[in-house]
């Protein structure tokens, strides 16, 4: 219908979802019920809005461009469980939504260009939140899920891994989306702890030290961390200061940053 149509805009990173076996296998994968407290980030031209809301559960939308608010308030706005945030994700407030601890499952097709902050910035409401399942771009879906060793794994890795278990669900060809982007996508999972596997005594610390170490990715520990960590501090850690970053896995990044926390008067802001 004409009063729906709407150009994607670049400067938002739009790609509308219109695949409907792809929409179908999103939303099974999602599997939403009456009742829940669904959150979905991006609507766009409600794509998968339809299908979450056919759930029967209580879902929020925010979106930033004020040009789809009245096409999905047309589609949706008529529908009690149905409720349109207008603003940016970045700088939402989540505690807005007065969800019970655990029980808010966010969804989102995630512009490329803010894929990143925005799943950092829903880790700082980790409490609320049950699960998220994102479409984002294939390269990023596999640095969140990756494993040590590899060019992939790397401080996005960690500190979503320390917070979250990583699905990889399946892969979306550009041929889903209009206009198709330049390059292909990706479903993914995460799912907040219910117990961290290697809580930090300081989980900024934990940042800090895993940044520091991979702003020079292909130099040793010992060189990167000597502003943080002295060679006998490392080795003090059970950490090899001949490694370089992609070798160590979480729960030894966590020892450094517990390290680091041993020490009198350590700054967790640079």
């Amino acid at each position: 219908m004409s009063e729906y149509q709407h150009r994607a805009r670049k400067r938002f990173g739009q790609n509308f979802l219109h695949d409907a076996g792809v929409i179908h296998r999103i939303l099974r994968a999602i599997h939403a019920r009456e009742g829940e407290r669904l959150l979905e980030i991006g609507p766009g031209q409600g794509a998968l809005t339809e299908g979450l809301l056919s759930s029967g559960g209580q879902l929020d939308v925010i979106e930033l461009d004020l040009d789809l608010i009245p096409i999905l308030q047309g589609k949706f706005g008529h529908l009690a469980n149905f409720r349109l945030n207008q603003g940016d994700a970045l700088k939402f407030d989540f505690n807005r939504l007065e969800a019970a601890p655990h029980s808010l499952r966010v969804v989102g097709n995630l512009p490329y260009n803010i894929s990143t902050p925005l799943i950092f910035h829903l880790l700082d409401n980790a409490p609320l939140i049950r699960d998220m399942h994102f479409m984002l771009q294939k390269e990023v879906v596999e640095r969140l899920a990756a494993e040590p060793g590899g060019g992939d794994w790397g401080r996005l890795s960690i500190m979503v891994q320390y917070h979250c278990r990583v699905e990889h669900l399946f892969n979306v060809g550009p041929g889903a989306f209009n206009p198709p982007p330049k390059v292909d996508s990706a479903i993914v999972r995460l799912v907040p702890h219910d117990v961290l596997p290697f809580p930090a005594k300081d989980h900024l610390l934990l940042e800090r030290v895993v940044r520091e170490a991979f702003n020079q990715r292909r130099k040793t520990l010992r060189n990167t961390l000597k502003g943080l960590l002295s060679s006998a501090e490392i080795e003090a850690a059970g950490v090899d200061g001949s490694l370089r970053p992609e070798q160590l896995d979480l729960a030894a990044f966590v020892r450094l940053a517990d390290q680091l926390a041993a020490q009198p008067k350590v700054q967790t802001q640079d």
